[in-house]
């Protein structure tokens, strides 16, 4: 199974979250879980990192599965932009909502939460 956690501030604001684990739907490389998940992180870091041009911190351990992503730029107090800022919060609730949705389908293989985080 596949956790996501997403970090959100106590007012909350989504800047981030951590995937751990395998989906186990099927075997590598036919996976439709991870691919999904895949692609969706990665549309993540790059649209924050190039068509936001806001920094993005991130961690991909291929081998484990593990992947760390935190936007600071979601944060009033780290990006002045108050544009950025929605914007950067807007995609990360987007996905945590999106992944809701795959849920319903594939509640065996995934789950996910969020945490209240200072950051």
């Amino acid at each position: 199974m596949t956790k996501i956690t997403f970090y959100k501030t106590e007012d909350g604001i989504y800047y981030g979250f951590r995937e751990t684990g395998h989906s186990g739907y099927e075997d590598a490389g036919k996976d439709i879980v991870c691919a999904a998940i895949s692609a969706m992180t990665m549309l993540i870091i790059n649209t924050v990192e190039v068509a936001l041009a806001s920094p993005i911190d991130y961690r991909i351990d291929e081998e484990s599965t593990d992947i760390e992503v935190i936007a600071r730029g979601a944060l009033p107090q780290y990006e002045s932009d108050k544009k950025k800022n929605y914007a950067i919060a807007s995609l990360m609730l987007g996905y945590y909502h999106q992944l809701h949705d795959m849920i319903e389908d594939y509640y065996e293989y995934l789950d996910v939460d969020e945490q209240v985080q200072q950051i």
